[in-house]
């Protein structure tokens, strides 16, 4: 499978916000598209970049993507990389796609002196846990929680 993962444009906005929704359906939660084309463009191309985009692109269409920002970690005293989303459409899994993105994320990672790479996923999503698991990642049981500020 002929396959480009390249950094995100502006044009390509449309595009991500349907694959945040397919993400979103896949890890069965809700999902408005309402703000997200404009909350994107600010946090991937704003003056103040906030988050860190690729794509997959295929023959001229967005297949997947993943994000990431560079953060900081209070126990380690040192910076670590959140990768947020990884996701690749149906047809696109099990090509490895998501091996070469995560290849790149680590690059990024050593590149950037991160003590690790941090990232989540449903206990449900037993597919991208055995995915993880096969890069030699280790999973730490948590609870995520969320409050309305």
């Amino acid at each position: 499978m002929d396959y480009l993962i390249r950094p995100c444009e502006e044009k390509d906005l449309p595009e991500l916000v349907q694959l945040c929704a397919a993400h979103a359906a896949h890890e069965k939660a809700q999902y408005s598209p309402e703000g997200k084309l404009e909350g994107l463009r600010k946090a991937i191309f704003g003056e103040n970049k906030k988050l860190n985009c690729w794509v997959v692109d295929i023959k001229g269409k967005l297949e997947g993507f993943t994000t990431y920002t560079i953060d900081f970690s209070t126990w380690d005293a040192a910076p670590f990389l959140y990768m947020d989303c990884l996701y690749l459409n149906e047809n696109c899994r099990g090509k490895g796609i998501g091996q070469e993105i995560m290849r790149r994320i680590q690059k990024i990672a050593r590149e950037e002196k991160c003590v690790n790479i941090q990232w989540q996923t449903p206990e449900f999503n037993v597919r991208a846990i055995k995915f993880y698991v096969g890069l030699g990642s280790t999973g730490k049981q948590k609870m995520r929680f969320f409050l309305k500020p």
